[in-house]
């Protein structure tokens, strides 16, 4: 279901900003250089009859001319500083150097979570397969994926490496489908945090959705939310503490939102888990409280403190035991904990076909059973769900280095392994402690 986009401000109050905070976004704006007074609108992301007063106002006191006009009414007028309204805009700079859409406050940012969260609908078998028909997946462990999803609660995935923990975030993500709105930016006290992030959050156009020949107009919208995906934000080894709160820019002066504030309504994937710079119980430490309460406290560098939503599906992926990463404590908040194993050779063999389709290439079940026998079977090597993406990749591009149409042939699987693996003698080295199958079976990725 779509979300519900905010309505657009009828007058300066509603958006809940002081005048003086978007006068001084409309200085600065036009301190890049002349301009008119719809795309100023444009760029503050407000409507310019809401902006008018302002501008009627600066030009009274000199600080804004008009230099001619593009077409009718105000809105088309070409404003810009004068020399007063340049130095006016540099003392502005000094504040806060954050030039674009106006803010939002704080207060209606966590209404508008609040009101998001008590929406949204639980996940249903069929759902979550859907959010998963990219992958070869055992039911047994979409029945403990669904329960955790539902629950809202986090998650401990774990397991031998390559076996496609990390696509479980992403599968989840579509499976929880649907979109959302983030401001731009939150203002707190005066202090702007810039929330939407183009790596983290996919822009969806408003209008998605609205037949073309519909007659029915939409009703104007806050321009200053942005409606996105669902995020599915993902962090590796680089996570550091600092990344858990708000950054200031000593230089623009104004912060950026922290990774986890930022995937708030979606998916927050810590990856790698264990093997991060920080060590593991300085990380979890910072999680018991929002894990618990379902909200976070973050500070601006002035010392103020002030709480906002933790509306989060946190999941946890390592291939370490987790009984080694935390304490007892910790672990009862992270009730869901889901083994994913290696792949049977049934799986690995359903896996190789899938990633052949992707790539035109022609399979055969013969292949699969040659690499069983030749690269996996003697060197006791386990299979992963990953080998046969990454093995198909290597052939395709010795095929293209050769000059040849892309195939798959026992040479040029033995060349794929010969670059891919380390040795046929180091698997079996770590001894029959390294091969153990777990109990459970496992969902595999296809890329």
């Amino acid at each position: 279901m779509a979300a519900v986009a905010p309505a657009e401000p009828a007058s300066l109050e509603q958006t809940g900003l002081g005048s003086d905070l978007i006068e001084q976004l409309l200085v600065k704006t036009l301190y890049g250089g002349e301009t008119t007074g719809t795309l100023v609108a444009e760029h503050i992301c407000l409507p310019f009859v809401l902006l008018e007063p302002l501008v009627e106002r600066l030009r009274a006191e000199r600080l804004v001319e008009v230099r001619g006009a593009v077409g009718t009414g105000s809105a088309a007028y070409r404003y810009a500083l004068t020399d007063a309204g340049r130095e006016r805009a540099r003392q502005y700079m000094e504040i806060t150097q954050y030039v674009g859409p106006a803010p939002v406050p704080l207060a209606v940012y966590v209404a508008e979570m609040k009101a998001l969260a008590a929406t949204r609908g639980y996940i249903d078998r069929a759902r979550l397969r859907k959010g998963f028909e990219h992958l070869v997946i055992d039911d047994a462990v979409l029945e403990q994926v669904g329960p955790a999803v539902n629950g809202g609660k986090a998650v401990f995935l774990y397991g031998p490496p390559g076996n496609g923990k990390t696509v479980i975030a992403e599968g989840v993500g579509r499976a929880l489908g649907g979109d959302m709105f983030i401001p731009h930016a939150i203002e707190i006290d005066g202090h702007i945090v810039r929330m939407f992030d183009p790596v983290n959050h996919h822009a969806i156009a408003p209008e998605a959705g609205v037949p073309e020949m519909s007659l029915i107009k939409p009703a104007p919208i806050d321009r200053r939310w942005v409606r996105i995906r669902r995020p599915v934000v993902m962090v590796g080894g680089e996570l550091t503490l600092d990344m858990l709160d708000l950054t200031f820019n000593p230089i623009a002066k104004f912060y950026e939102a922290p990774v986890q504030l930022k995937a708030n309504g979606g998916v927050f994937l810590v990856d790698d888990f264990g093997r991060q710079r920080t060590r593991p119980q300085e990380l979890l430490n910072r999680w018991i409280v929002p894990l618990e309460s379902r909200v976070d406290f973050l500070a601006l560098h002035t010392g103020k403190k002030f709480q906002v939503p933790f509306d989060v599906l946190i999941i946890f992926a390592t291939n370490l035991n987790p009984a080694s990463l935390a304490d007892e404590a910790f672990l009862r908040r992270i009730p869901y904990k889901i083994a994913i194993e290696n792949p049977t050779v049934e799986q690995f063999t359903r896996i190789f076909e899938l990633n052949c389709r992707q790539r035109s290439l022609r399979f055969h079940q013969v292949m699969v059973a040659y690499l069983q026998r030749r690269h996996y079977g003697p060197a006791r090597r386990p299979m992963r769900a990953c080998h046969p993406r990454d093995l198909l990749d290597q052939v395709t591009s010795l095929c293209r280095y050769r000059g040849i149409a892309p195939t798959v042939t026992r040479e040029l699987l033995d060349a794929a392994c010969a670059a891919y693996f380390i040795g046929e003698d180091l698997d079996a080295a770590a001894g029959p402690a390294a091969t153990k199958r777990p109990d459970r079976r496992q969902r595999l990725e296809v890329h």
